[in-house]
């Protein structure tokens, strides 16, 4: 019998491999899964009961239109609903963006390392990533970005914080490299990380939106607003582009419940921005603990931390592991531990001259 016919060029895209859920410890050991940048805390019961009043309603298609929620992006950024669109997650919101802005022979620009799915999902859309390295310290080289932009470039990723590094730019370097971006070229500012970001120089996505004709945002509730598993997040963009985002986005991607859920979020926001500083606050006490214990970690302005720690990372994973700490690894480069539940952050502080013994001395101070 033939084999079903597939696309050649998937044997390119790597599979996206999700965060460990499982430990083999001992069974008198909590295991605390720190690899996923989940939101620790459990819904709020506001948000909670949003979502249990639209139970009843599952049989029924949601609303695509998602007018409770667009209207109130709409008066919290002074945007019109043409800007808006949604989608499952800033993952997709960006999907869409590719789909929308490259194909075959077309070239998407990002930093590496980066999110880990852009590569993937670039490959998915039959463009061409290119990945530009990260400085030394872990940021974007936007000079180098710069330099790599041909006439094959159709979108540039721009992570702000990054994801797995933390490391942020300025609005000073952001507006010189968007000065130097040619303005048929799409730039995406993810910001998926923005309410942990503290920098004062920082730059709002939203005003560079204001200010370039070929800026989008790409911002979803997963993360400081807790609801990773309804998946639902949304791009600011010029209403010609965010036209074009809606020709390949998923019909009826984003559920009811999810908007119910992110409205109810968005009315809890001071809530959830209590949060939001308790987790910056244990944030800065891991990184102290870090520094203190040696280890030379770069900025981060996310919910968590980079740990660079190159030939080293595997075994590092390894120690966390074995006492229930279950982190995002990057064979040869690093790990990302998630700021989550206090007691896994004094575990990661507890650990952390341990880690430190086990490190290369490109790592350690």
């Amino acid at each position: 019998m033939s084999e079903l016919r597939l696309r050649e060029d998937l044997s390119a895209i790597p599979d996206y491999k999700p965060g460990k859920a499982t430990a083999q410890t001992a069974p008198e050991v909590p295991v605390y899964k720190v690899s996923s940048n989940e939101n620790p805390y459990p819904p709020l019961p506001s948000v909670a009961a949003a979502i249990a009043d639209r139970i009843s309603l599952i049989n029924r298609y949601p609303e695509t239109a998602a007018t409770a929620l667009t209207s109130m992006l709409c008066a919290r950024f002074d945007v019109a609903p043409a800007n808006v669109v949604l989608g499952s997650g800033s993952v997709e919101v960006v999907s869409q963006l590719m789909r929308a802005t490259a194909g075959e022979g077309d070239e998407v620009l990002f930093a590496w390392r980066s999110f880990e799915a852009y590569p993937m999902l670039v490959r998915a859309a039959g463009a061409t990533p290119v990945a530009v390295p990260l400085t030394a310290d872990h940021r974007h080289d936007l000079d180098a970005m710069r330099a790599a932009i041909t006439d094959r470039t159709r979108l540039i990723i721009v992570c702000n914080p990054n994801n797995p590094t933390g490391t942020t730019i300025g609005a000073e370097e952001l507006t010189a490299f968007l000065d130097a971006v040619p303005d048929d070229i799409t730039v995406v500012i993810d910001e998926a990380y923005v309410h942990f970001n503290e920098r004062a120089d920082s730059p709002s996505g939203i005003e560079y939106f204001r200010r370039y004709a070929n800026v989008a945002v790409a911002h979803t509730f997963s993360k400081a607003y807790g609801l990773a598993g309804l998946r639902i997040g949304y791009a600011i963009a010029p209403e010609r582009l965010a036209n074009a985002l809606r020709k390949v986005a998923i019909p009826f991607g984003v559920t009811d419940l999810a908007q119910a859920a992110a409205v109810a979020s968005l009315h809890a926001e001071e809530e959830l921005s209590a949060r939001v500083a308790d987790l910056v606050t244990e944030r800065e006490r891991v990184v102290a603990a870090f520094v203190a214990a040696g280890i030379s970690l770069p900025e981060t302005q996310a919910n968590f931390v980079w740990v660079p720690f190159g030939d080293a990372t595997t075994a590092a994973a390894e120690l966390l592991e074995r006492h229930g700490l279950l982190v995002r690894p990057f064979a040869g480069e690093g790990f990302r531990v998630t700021i989550a539940e206090r007691e896994a952050n004094d575990l990661l502080v507890k650990l952390a001259p341990e880690l430190a013994a086990l490190a290369s001395p490109v790592a350690v101070a």
